[in-house]
């Protein structure tokens, strides 16, 4: 189950993962700086956050030296649990910032709707791994659309409506890559757009208060002082930004959820224009090379998998980094790597394990 060959070492992407490991630890950085406080510079957050990175690079290695199809396999049945956590959550979950979406084990707050980020796509690839057809009838879509549309509803249920759209967008994505009827993918896509008066009212209130707030609208005091806020952090910057740890709208606590969804403002204040800069490359630098990878593989459904456990991390970077810029309504998506969340922390170092893991064995 284990790699040992250790021909397959030559072949480890260095690239992705030195652009990991500098997003983590910058990540780690600025969680110590949204968190900072003269009498208390270590703050929990921090130290939660620390012992989740290194954790997190064990768990990397650990999904990068598995066997791929085992993980694939596993994944499928794990999947089913998953499932099982996310109905337990909304029955007995532990209640924070107005939300419904973690499992207290004590030591952590486990928040099981990432974990389907992580084994949706194993649930999805080796799905079709086991039917072998290679034209597919749209009875053969039907189980995964009826298991992303239950994920959907319970995620959105929480309420996450971040991570309920990254689901079902990665879900339409792989349904798409792996060949769903053009015309039915459209019908659906159709019926999306005429039911969205119903899909409004479904909405709870301050998730259409986010959206009226994109909009334009609210007073800048009440709803809007979220954004502004952000905005004002990135405006303040300039080129060179302020110094770590010096960020006036980090450290007099103006800016709400610093540490978490808007971690890339306090980036952006206190090392401007340029640091804000070279994190962007970062991220694309990453993006590229697990795009590179999944476009190298061979095997169809190995591709579906790897771009899959991509295609969620690539998806929070961007409704991430657009949101705190106002380019989007804010839905409460964690920057992957860098905003302080132990579960997201882990489920992003795994599924980067994971691709890496393939790579190594293509050729």
């Amino acid at each position: 189950m284990f790699l040992l060959n250790r021909s397959y070492l030559y072949k480890f992407d260095w690239i992705s993962f030195f652009a990991t490991f500098f997003l983590g630890l910058t990540g780690l950085f600025f969680v110590m700086s949204s968190t900072y406080m003269p009498e208390d510079p270590y703050s929990i957050f921090f130290k939660k956050q620390a012992f989740g990175l290194i954790a997190g690079f064990i768990i990397y290695l650990t999904f990068c030296f598995l066997d791929y199809r085992t993980l694939m396999r596993y994944g499928y049945f794990a999947y089913f649990g998953v499932l099982l956590l996310l109905i337990f959550t909304i029955i007995k979950g532990s209640i924070g910032m107005g939300a419904q979406r973690w499992i207290n084990l004590g030591f952590i707050k486990l928040q099981p709707s990432e974990l389907s980020k992580l084994f949706l796509p194993a649930f999805i690839s080796y799905y079709f791994y086991t039917h072998h057809d290679k034209h597919k009838t749209i009875g053969d879509f039907m189980p995964i659309i009826c298991i992303l549309l239950c994920t959907f509803t319970l995620v959105l249920k929480q309420p996450d409506l971040g991570t309920a759209i990254i689901i079902v967008v990665s879900g339409a994505i792989l349904l798409m890559h792996a060949e769903f009827p053009k015309r039915w993918f459209i019908g659906i896509m159709l019926l999306g757009v005429i039911s969205a008066p119903l899909s409004w009212r479904i909405l709870k209130p301050y998730q259409k208060k986010r959206i009226m707030v994109f909009l334009g609208h609210g007073d800048a005091h009440k709803e809007r002082y979220q954004i502004e806020q952000s905005k004002i952090a990135i405006g303040s910057g300039g080129y060179f930004g302020k110094g770590y740890c010096k960020g006036t709208q980090n450290i007099f606590q103006f800016l709400p959820e610093s540490r978490t969804d808007f971690i890339f403002a306090v980036i952006a204040e206190e090392w401007g224009f340029f640091g804000a800069l070279f994190i962007l490359l970062l991220f694309l630098t990453l993006v590229l090379r697990l795009l590179y990878i999944t476009n190298i593989i061979i095997d169809p459904n190995i591709q579906l998998l790897a771009l899959g456990l991509s295609m969620h991390i690539i998806l929070s970077i961007f409704i991430n980094i657009f949101m705190v810029i106002d380019l989007l309504p804010i839905v409460g998506s964690p920057l992957p790597l860098m905003s302080y969340g132990l579960s997201n922390l882990w489920v992003v170092l795994a599924s980067l394990g994971w691709v890496n893991g393939i790579a190594m064995r293509q050729g």
